[in-house]
């Protein structure tokens, strides 16, 4: 083991806990936001020119997903389908690379779609769902 190692060992174990819920907060509270927005939602999403019909399908997978991923259940499931989440959501309302914020959005939106991939790569790894019914 190396000094870098040994100077990480304590944090290691609470890194892929907090991982989660950072990278899948922001889903819970999004999803809970369209709810108590939800027909200003919709006529975004109409504007966009997605139908909004999709947005209890959208809803559901934020809020359901978001927590399945926090408490580490199902977590390659959860994150590959929020991955996939992310990289429509990009490309449907972030792709206007003429205006420097949605280009910084579409950017933001890769980036966590990259995050999720790694949960799908590596799993939920410690205080998870997924590794309790290993032992």
């Amino acid at each position: 083991m190396s000094k870098l190692d040994n100077l990480f060992a304590p944090i290691i174990p609470f890194s892929a806990p907090i991982g989660r819920l950072f990278i899948s907060g922001m889903f819970v509270m999004s999803g809970l936001n369209k709810i108590g927005n939800y027909d200003n939602t919709v006529g975004w999403m109409e504007a966009m020119g997605v139908p909004g019909a999709m947005l209890p399908l959208a809803i559901a997978l934020e809020v359901f997903g978001g927590l399945a991923i926090i408490a580490g259940w199902k977590t390659r499931i959860f994150a590959a389908l929020l991955a996939g989440f992310c990289l429509v959501s990009a490309i449907l309302f972030h792709a206007n690379f003429e205006d420097q914020v949605e280009m910084i959005m579409f950017m933001k939106n890769v980036a966590i779609a990259g995050g999720f991939l790694f949960l799908v790569a590596h799993g939920a790894g410690s205080y998870s769902l997924d590794n309790h019914r290993r032992t």
